[in-house]
C-alpha cells in the first residue's frame, strides 16, 4: 500500500491531474490485477449475505415502494431486482436492490476514521455487469475494487465529525467498482468518480433525531448515482475537477478545511485488492457498533438474574458508539417508545434492553411497536446510558487487528449496591469473536432469512450457483438473484402511486 497526502490546492498552484486523489483511485480501478482467492471467497460470502437481508426485508414498505420504482423502468438487456423475474433498467436495478439491502441494517460493515457498509457497492456493480452482459470472473474484480476503495477512504477519510454522511465515500467507491468491471481507462473512470463523489455529500440527518427509511434509501441512491456517473463519463462528460482537493471542492468546504491533509492508502501497481478480508458481516440486525452489546447482554443475563434488581447500567465505550448510538447523541427519540424501527436501531441503550430480558435479537420481533413499548422494557431502557471511554476509543481506531475493538465494558448496579462488571471487545461473529462467521455462517444466515420467503428450490438454485460466482460465463450473472411467489410479494403493503407507473 502507498499512502497519498491529499489537501486542499488554491486555483492558480500547478497540480497534476495525475496527482489528484481521484486519478489515483481511477488508476487502482484500471490495474488489473488479479484477485486472490481469499478475497473471491470473501465476496461471495457477501453476494450470499446481501440476498439474505433483502429477503427479510422484501416485504418491507421501504423495500416495496423502491421495487416498484425499478420495476415501472422495464429494460433489455437490463438488469435483475430481487423477488421478480424480469429485467430492469440498471440504475433503477441497483436503486431497488440497494434499497432491500440496506433496509434492516444487517449487513457488513467497516469502521475505521468513518463508518461504512462496504456491501452496498454490490447493487450497483451487480446491476451493470449483468446488464452489460459480463462474466462472473468481471464482477469478482469490480467488486474487489469497490470494496478496496471504499475500504481505503474509510480509514483516512473521517466525514462524520463534519456531520457528511457516510455514502459520501461509497459512490466514488462503486464507480471505481463499476470502472474495473467494465475494464473502462484510468481517464473515464477519473470522471466517473468525480461525478459520482459531487452527487452523493450530503448532510448526515439522515441518521440523526428522527430517523426514517431514508437510511436505507441514502445507500441505493449513491449506487444509482455511480451507475448514472459512468454512463455519462462513458458519453465523454466531465467532472467537476479536483474535485477533493479544489479551492471550492470537498475538503475546502464539507471536511477539514484548505488546511487539512489527509493520507490516504491505496493499492501500488500490480498489488491485489485485499480491502474486503478487514471488513465484517452481523450476526444481528442492528447498528454495528451495537452488536458486541447484544452478546454482552445474552452473556450478563445469567450473572444479574432477577433483572427487577438493576438501578442502573452504564456502558463505557467509545466516542463513536457513545454519540452516535448512545446518550452522547443527545437524541430525545433514542428514548421514544413509539420511535421508528431506524432510530430504534440506533439506540443502544434500547438495544441493550431488549437483549438483557429476552437473550436473543431478532430482526423484526425486537423492533415490534408492542416490543418497544412494554413498560418493563422502558423502565429498564431509561435506567442505561453511555459514556466515553478513553481506552475504548483508542481501541476503536487502533490499526493493529487485533487489538481494534468495537465493544463496551457494561457496569450493572443493582439496589443492593452490588456492581456487576462485565466487557466484550468484539461481537462474537468478529472474526476475532467467539464464533466468527465463515461460509458456512453465511449460508446458515440465508437459510433463516430466506425462510417463508423462498422457496426451498429456489434457495437451493441460488446457493449452488452464487458459490461458484467467479466461473459463471458472460450473460449468466442473471442467476445471482432469487425470486419469490406472488402470495409472498402479496404481503408487501401496496405502494402508492408516483410519478412513474
Amino acid at each position: 500500500m502507498k499512502d497519498h497526502i491529499v489537501r486542499t490546492h488554491r486555483s492558480a498552484e500547478r497540480f497534476p491531474r495525475e496527482e489528484h486523489l481521484a486519478w489515483r483511485i481511477a488508476e487502482v480501478a484500471a490495474d488489473s490485477v488479479a484477485v486472490v482467492p481469499e478475497v473471491e471467497e470473501m465476496i461471495v460470502n457477501r453476494l450470499i449475505d446481501n440476498a439474505a437481508v433483502a429477503a427479510a426485508a422484501l416485504v418491507r414498505r421501504p423495500v416495496a415502494n423502491a421495487r416498484a420504482q425499478a420495476i415501472a423502468h422495464p429494460y433489455r438487456p437490463g438488469a435483475t431486482v430481487f423477488g421478480v423475474d424480469d429485467r430492469y433498467s440498471p440504475e433503477w436495478a441497483a436503486w431497488a436492490n440497494g434499497v432491500a439491502v440496506r433496509e434492516l441494517d444487517f449487513h457488513d460493515t467497516f469502521l475505521a476514521a468513518e463508518y461504512s457498509h462496504p456491501g452496498d457497492n454490490i447493487p450497483s456493480v451487480l446491476a451493470v455487469a449483468q446488464h452489460a452482459g459480463r462474466s462472473g470472473r468481471d464482477l469478482i474484480r469490480g467488486l474487489a475494487t469497490g470494496y478496496e476503495i471504499q475500504v481505503d477512504l474509510v480509514r483516512s477519510i473521517c466525514l462524520h465529525e463534519h456531520k457528511i454522511d457516510h455514502v459520501a465515500h461509497l459512490g466514488p467507491s462503486a464507480a471505481a467498482g463499476i470502472g474495473t468491471l467494465l475494464g473502462l481507462d484510468t481517464d473515464t473512470i477519473y470522471q466517473a468518480i468525480g461525478q459520482a463523489l459531487h452527487t452523493t455529500t450530503a448532510t448526515r440527518q439522515s441518521r440523526k433525531g428522527e430517523i426514517s427509511s431514508w437510511k436505507a434509501y441514502a445507500p441505493a441512491f449513491a449506487g444509482k448515482m455511480a451507475v448514472e456517473a459512468v454512463d455519462r463519463a462513458l458519453r465523454g462528460e466531465g467532472a467537476p475537477s479536483p474535485i477533493w482537493e479544489g479551492e471550492d471542492g470537498v475538503i475546502a468546504w464539507l471536511l477539514g478545511g484548505p488546511e487539512q491533509e489527509y493520507s490516504v492508502p491505496l493499492p501500488g501497481p500490480g498489488e491485489p485488492k485485499r480491502g474486503i478480508l478487514d471488513t465484517y458481516t452481523k450476526e444481528h440486525s442492528a447498528e454495528y457498533q451495537s452488536q458486541a452489546p447484544i452478546d454482552l447482554a445474552r452473556r450478563l443475563r445469567e450473572r444479574i438474574g432477577d433483572l427487577d434488581q438493576i438501578a442502573s447500567i452504564v456502558l463505557h465505550t467509545s466516542h463513536h458508539t457513545h454519540v452516535v448510538i448512545g446518550t452522547g447523541s443527545n437524541d430525545p427519540q433514542k428514548f421514544d417508545p413509539t420511535a421508528s424501527r431506524e432510530t430504534l436501531d440506533h439506540s443502544v441503550m434500547y438495544i441493550f434492553a431488549v437483549a438483557l430480558q429476552d437473550g436473543v435479537w431478532h430482526h423484526e420481533r425486537s423492533y415490534a411497536p408492542e416490543r418497544a413499548r412494554r413498560p418493563d422494557t422502558v423502565e429498564l431502557w431509561n435506567k442505561i446510558s453511555t459514556t466515553e471511554d478513553p481506552e475504548w476509543t483508542r481501541r476503536y481506531h487502533s490499526t493493529d487487528p487485533n487489538e481494534k475493538a468495537f465493544g463496551a465494558r457494561a457496569e450493572v448496579t443493582l439496589h443492593s449496591g452490588e456492581v456487576i462488571v462485565d466487557e466484550l471487545a468484539v461481537a462474537d461473529a468478529h472474526p476475532l469473536g467467539a464464533r466468527p462467521f465463515a461460509r458456512a455462517q453465511y449460508v446458515a444466515k440465508f437459510r433463516t432469512l430466506a425462510e417463508g420467503v423462498i422457496e426451498s428450490a429456489e434457495q437451493d438454485r441460488f446457493l449452488e450457483v452464487v458459490q461458484r460466482a467467479g466461473e459463471l460465463p458472460a450473460g449468466e450473472l442473471s442467476e445471482l438473484t432469487f425470486t419469490v411467489s406472488d402470495e409472498v410479494l402479496a404481503r408487501a403493503p401496496e405502494s402508492p402511486k408516483g410519478l412513474f407507473r
